[in-house]
């Protein structure tokens, strides 16, 4: 089967989007497709990983680099270039199927063929991951890439969602007909990061504890409340009630913290901002748990690549992915929600007994190793038969 698969980048950029689609891809070709991903984050052709890689880096003074710096309308100008792009290759040797991500949208202008089906993996929708929009502008430009985001999906053959509770989510958010095949496919770790994970040693020394954060700060990634959990216990440890322990952000630049944080929680904590993959696995190695506070997350990778590691998870119960990862194996504390004191309530026993992180650490190497490539090549392709079919059937 040829397909061609829409990145808005590809790795080394590191980027929990990136990091997917190298696993789809890949996963797709050990599994005997011909795959072409199509990225914007790169110009060029190479070969990589088995998968032919196309950079469609849109130039600076062209035009639609010059329309994308537009509001509401620049969401086209992405899809526009994914759209030549791919129907250029596919006149000179045709696809059998077309897969991309819903986030913003870049196969909309591809969506409804039945010469050449289109399926959607989604991610987070882009609604998921704004904050308030505060002009008119903004509701403008937010509301034009929920409306294609939702044209796209709906006009896609078939749709995979990370798990069913994402998917049910998907579906309210798209109001989707349920016409579609859909599938349920969870996304593997890259090979090197299972193997660093499978030769890291957890801590000796058990002070300061290190926890690590990986995201952004966002409402969604539950920020908020690890900044105001982290007040809370770093007054704690001044009183002397628990601990030393230290708190690394990693994708978290220094001038993206609080203006009113203490003094207390900064001398703990480092915003070390966006780090290369070896630099992430050092951080991974050196910590004793992972917060992960999410309020909600469409799979959520840093959960499988802290339980590879065999670190704690120490995530939130209103995410049904942390939930389904974290709390039925048992691998970690779930807050009760996604604030300050829940966080800090959760996290408390972890900082205070060596022996309840060992054992938490047990559980999470148990649960690692779930999703594979070749489950997620397997399951991809069977799922684009059924996509294909319907849509020859119309």
């Amino acid at each position: 089967m040829r397909t061609a698969l829409l990145a808005w980048d590809y790795p080394p950029a590191p980027s929990g989007l990136s990091t997917a689609a190298r696993e789809i891809a890949e996963g797709l070709s050990e599994s005997g497709a011909d795959v072409t991903v199509f990225t914007l984050d790169r110009a060029g052709t190479e070969r990589v990983g088995g998968v032919t890689v196309a950079g469609l880096a849109l130039p600076a003074t062209g035009g639609l680099a010059r329309l994308r710096r537009w509001g509401s309308v620049g969401h086209l100008a992405a899809p526009l270039a994914f759209r030549r792009a791919v129907l250029a290759a596919h006149a000179r040797a045709p696809f059998d199927v077309i897969e991309a991500t819903n986030w913003y949208a870049p196969a909309v202008l591809l969506a409804g063929r039945r010469d050449l089906p289109l399926v959607t993996r989604s991610s987070t929708p882009a609604a998921f991951t704004r904050g308030p929009a505060p002009s008119l502008r903004d509701r403008l430009d937010g509301g034009t890439a929920d409306a294609l985001e939702r044209r796209q999906a709906r006009g896609s053959a078939g749709l995979i969602a990370n798990t069913a509770a994402h998917g049910a989510v998907i579906g309210q958010a798209y109001r989707l007909p349920g016409r579609q095949p859909e599938a349920v496919i969870g996304l593997s770790l890259p090979p090197e990061v299972v193997a660093r994970a499978q030769d890291a040693a957890y801590p000796e020394a058990d002070a300061p504890v290190r926890l690590l954060f990986v995201g952004r700060a966002e409402l969604r990634k539950g920020f908020d409340a690890l900044m105001e959990a982290l007040g809370i216990l770093a007054a704690e440890a001044d009183e002397g009630t628990l601990p030393p322990f230290r708190l690394d952000l990693v994708g978290v630049p220094p001038g993206d913290l609080p203006a009113d944080l203490s003094d207390a929680a900064r001398a703990r904590l480092s915003a070390r901002g966006r780090i290369d993959a070896g630099a992430l696995a050092e951080a991974y190695a050196e910590a004793h748990a992972v917060l992960a506070p999410s309020r909600y997350e469409s799979f959520g990778l840093v959960y499988q690549e802290a339980l590879a590691y065999g670190r704690p998870v120490v995530a939130c119960a209103e995410d049904a992915s942390a939930r389904a990862f974290v709390g039925a194996p048992e691998a970690g504390p779930l807050a009760t929600a996604a604030t300050g004191p829940a966080l800090a309530d959760a996290l408390r026993p972890l900082l205070r007994d060596p022996g309840l992180r060992r054992a938490y650490r047990a559980r999470a190497l148990a649960a690692a190793g779930r999703f594979t490539r070749a489950s997620l090549g397997r399951a991809t392709l069977d799922l684009y038969a059924r996509a294909i079919a319907a849509a020859r059937a119309g």
